[in-house]
């Protein structure tokens, strides 16, 4: 009897210690989602789509009628213009201009020719006019001297005064004669410059009417050698299309793309703009051509932001050189761009959603036994991972996610925050020596400029 209830109470007591034993780990324990450190070859990419356009291009210009002075036409419209990437060969249509300022000005100059001839031929019956008046004068002059003449002949026998008197009508009359000679040459003169100066008024108006033949013929576009037409596009980011107005003094209509100077133009986001640098390697893959994949390397950076249509986020244009060419390639293609810029190789990296951060600590929470809030350095990262320059391990495991009691757990490696900050503290220092070098040099060479001679 007493052996049964001495098998009973050690089946009790075995059974309680194995259920502390199960609760004491249950409570020890906790399910974390986590990853595992790695090593090895590390890049970090942006990744971008883009298009396709030529470095180097052949202009279709605006007509040359078109800067014509007596057109008094400064802007033209685009009223159709082919399709971007189209063939053509040479003499084949290429754009249409808007012919109603053409319209407009061609009405004007008629116009202004018919009032211009009404002007020129009234001018020469007025001169007409006017010299006949003159010649009246000219003749009733000679009359008036013959008649002076013929009472001298009849004063003969007269007292010396008579005779004198008639002399000096005689000299009057005739010298009377002289001025209206004269006076009908330079009216004669006057009146001949005023028709040539109608005249001239009158050939000038009816040239630029003659000049809006040609300016008809010029409101159609063709190619003036074969290619591949392209928009224009201006370094402000414009382009010229169907419904564009264009200055006459603008530098092209259209473009032949030269297909051997192709980059592609993309736009990164302001978060990723400070890691992209020139001379960085990059992946072009065509969107038309799936399994066509070209390389590249940043050529430029716009210095200026841009804000994106219907967003408050800001993008910066970034150009793509494609090294080599090929025949398939064409402006306005669609490019997916993969930008590498940063590699390491044989680095521990770990995901980007278990490094945590405050105002100046990073850190990771490494799941061994227990959990270890550990101090990391960082380093270059992509979309998905980080790499570590200290604090992991390969094949450490870290938390995805922050443990419940993340507060009560201390802070591991207090060393690398201090070699963290004593790195930033040299980086400053040099920093400032770099500026005070220059600003010295700056001063030197004040000095010098100020003092020639010392």
């Amino acid at each position: 009897m007493f052996r049964k209830y001495l098998l009973i109470s050690l089946g009790i007591l075995v059974s309680l210690i194995i259920i502390i034993f199960i609760f004491r780990n249950s409570a020890s324990t906790e399910s974390y989602l986590a990853a595992e450190a790695q090593k090895g070859s590390f890049e970090s990419l942006v990744y971008s789509s883009g298009q396709l356009e030529s470095v180097e291009a052949d202009y279709i210009p605006v007509p040359e009628i078109f800067r014509d002075s007596r057109i008094r036409i400064s802007g033209i419209t685009i009223a159709d213009l082919i399709e971007e990437g189209t063939y053509v060969d040479s003499g084949d249509y290429v754009a249409t201009i808007d012919h109603s300022d053409v319209d407009e000005q061609y009405k004007n100059a008629v116009d202004e020719l018919e009032k211009i001839k009404t002007e020129y031929e009234d001018s020469k019956i007025d001169s007409n006019l006017t010299l006949s008046n003159q010649r009246d004068q000219i003749i009733n002059a000679e009359l008036d001297l013959e008649e002076k003449k013929i009472i001298i002949d009849e004063s003969m026998y007269e007292s010396p005064s008579v005779k004198r008197k008639a002399e000096m009508d005689f000299t009057k009359a005739e010298r009377k004669l002289e001025q209206v000679k004269q006076a009908y040459l330079l009216k004669q003169e006057q009146e001949a410059n005023k028709v040539a100066r109608k005249y001239l008024t009158f050939k000038q108006v009816k040239e630029r009417v003659d000049l809006f033949d040609k300016v008809f013929d010029a409101l159609t576009i063709t190619a003036p050698q074969s290619g591949i037409i392209g928009y224009y596009r201006y370094s402000s980011g414009g382009v010229i299309k169907t419904t564009s107005t264009i200055s006459t003094r603008s530098a092209a209509i259209a473009t032949y793309p030269k297909m051997d100077s192709m980059v592609t133009s993309t736009y990164i986001n302001e978060i990723d703009i400070s890691r992209i640098k020139p001379g960085q390697k990059v992946t072009i893959g065509i969107d038309a051509f799936p399994d066509k994949v070209m390389n590249g390397e940043i050529s430029s950076i716009a210095n200026v932001g841009q804000l994106l249509p219907r967003s408050d986020a800001k993008v910066f244009e970034v150009k793509i050189s494609i090294k080599g060419s090929d025949s398939d390639l064409k402006p306005t293609m669609t490019t997916s761009n993969i930008i590498q810029t940063g590699y390491e190789d044989s680095v521990v990296f770990i995901p980007l959603e278990s490094v945590f951060r405050n105002d100046s600590l990073t850190y990771v929470y490494i799941q061994n036994k227990k959990i270890r809030k550990q101090i990391i350095e960082t380093g270059i990262e992509n979309e998905n991972f980080t790499v570590v320059k200290q604090g992991v391990n390969e094949g450490d495991v870290v938390c995805l996610t922050e443990p419940e009691n993340a507060g009560s757990i201390p802070f591991s490696g207090m060393e690398i925050y201090a070699q963290i900050k004593e790195k930033l503290r040299l980086d400053e220092e040099k920093k400032n020596q770099a500026l005070q070098i220059n600003k010295n040099t700056d001063q030197k060479n004040g000095q010098t400029l100020v003092n020639p001679l010392n």
